[in-house]
């Protein structure tokens, strides 16, 4: 649970209302570009790294280089510093910020609070990038929905889920890249290849279609996941060859439908 402002827009009241009621460490949420564009190094090694849990994609990262600003942090001067376009990394030195990188494509690739402050902001037309942190109740622990809700009614602030902000993206952007479409010939009928791109993770998918049809009109579809040995070797351990050749088989009979080739494991 956290508090989250976009650093375009951080003021001093802000930045102590998290301080005050937030508790955590207050840290800058930035694109995985934009980190890159500062050349902000790491805070840790990679060979610690590997012994933290899979699930801690993001890495906070240092301010390294001694800087020709004065930053104050209690104004939030250097928080609308990392998100300002003008900013260069000569600009930047070691202070008590601590950026952290969203990993690219954002929740959709990682449902992560980094990513979510990224997404966010972008959404809202800003700068991406934010600060954001851990709220902390009075005791020291970890606050959960219902202090959530309290801090709400207290303070008049909004409350989103990382679940809300991902149905959110996925009706809006793509993760999708189609590519050229080109014929292709088989000893299962004539039909015509489109390559995808899933850019949330780069698997490559494709598909092979024949013939046309209207939006709503029903069509024969065949989902496939990927065998390397049974697609291509004709292993005998396995259906996944001749079920993939019997659809494009049915395809053909039909004059239209579709063969989505994902690759991808398991059945579908």
């Amino acid at each position: 649970m956290i508090f989250i402002c976009a650093a375009e827009l951080i003021t001093p009241a802000l930045v102590n209302f998290m301080a005050k009621h937030g508790r955590g460490l207050i840290c800058v949420a930035l694109p995985e570009e934009r980190c890159e564009e500062l050349e902000l190094d790491m805070m840790v090694g990679s060979s610690i790294l590997h012994c933290m849990k899979p699930s801690l994609q993001y890495q906070s990262i240092c301010l390294t280089k001694r800087p020709p600003l004065a930053f104050q942090p209690k104004t939030g001067s250097d928080i609308k510093a990392l998100v300002d376009p003008s900013t260069k990394p000569a600009d930047l030195g070691r202070r008590d910020i601590f950026p952290l990188e969203g990993k690219g494509k954002r929740v959709l690739r990682r449902a992560g609070h980094t990513e979510a402050v990224v997404d966010l902001t972008r959404f809202a037309g800003l700068n991406p990038g934010g600060a954001l942190v851990e709220i902390m109740n009075d005791d020291g622990s970890m606050a959960r929905l219902d202090d959530l809700v309290k801090l709400r009614k207290k303070f008049g602030i909004k409350i989103i889920t990382i679940r809300d902000l991902i149905k959110y993206k996925l009706e809006r952007d793509t993760i999708i890249e189609r590519g050229e479409r080109v014929n292709l010939p088989t000893d299962r009928g004539e039909f015509d290849f489109i390559p995808f791109r899933q850019t949330s993770n780069g698997l490559e998918h494709g598909a092979l279609v024949k013939g046309t049809w209207t939006k709503n009109e029903p069509v024969m579809v065949r989902l496939h996941s990927s065998c390397f040995t049974g697609d291509i070797f004709g292993s005998m351990r396995c259906d996944c060859g001749p079920q993939l050749h019997k659809a494009m088989e049915m395809v053909e009979k039909e004059g239209k439908g579709a063969v989505i080739y994902l690759s991808q494991e398991g059945r579908v």
